[in-house]
C-alpha cells in the first residue's frame, strides 16, 4: 500500500543545540535505512517550511505507524497521512 505523509516539524526553539544536532543526525540515518529498505519511495521538501511530503510503500497502516514513530524527530512532528490507491489512467499501472 502507498501512503502520502505530510510531516511538519515543530522543534522547540529552546532545545539544546547539541541534542538537536544528534537527533537530526539520527534522523538522517533512519531515513536512509527506510530508503534502502524501499519503504520511503520519494520525499519532497516544502520550501519555506520545516516540512516534507514522503511517499511510503508499506504493507499497511500499522507498518506505516511503526515506521513514522521510529523517526528520531517523531516527538516534534505533526503528521497527516493520506492512503493512495491506483487509478485506471495511471500510466505506470499495467
Amino acid at each position: 500500500m502507498e501512503f502520502l505523509a505530510r510531516i511538519e516539524q515543530d522543534i522547540p526553539p529552546d532545545i539544546d543545540p547539541v541534542r538537536l544536532a544528534a537527533v537530526k543526525a539520527a534522523e538522517a540515518v533512519r531515513g536512509q535505512e527506510l530508503v534502502d529498505a524501499g519503504k520511503l519511495v520519494r520525499i519532497w521538501r516544502i520550501p519555506g517550511r520545516r516540512a516534507v511530503y514522503g511517499l511510503y510503500d508499506v504493507d499497511g497502516p500499522d507498518e506505516l505507524h511503526d515506521i513514522l514513530s521510529s523517526l528520531p524527530l517523531y516527538p516534534w512532528m505533526d503528521i497527516e497521512v493520506t492512503a493512495l490507491g491506483s487509478h485506471a489512467l495511471d500510466p505506470t499501472v499495467e
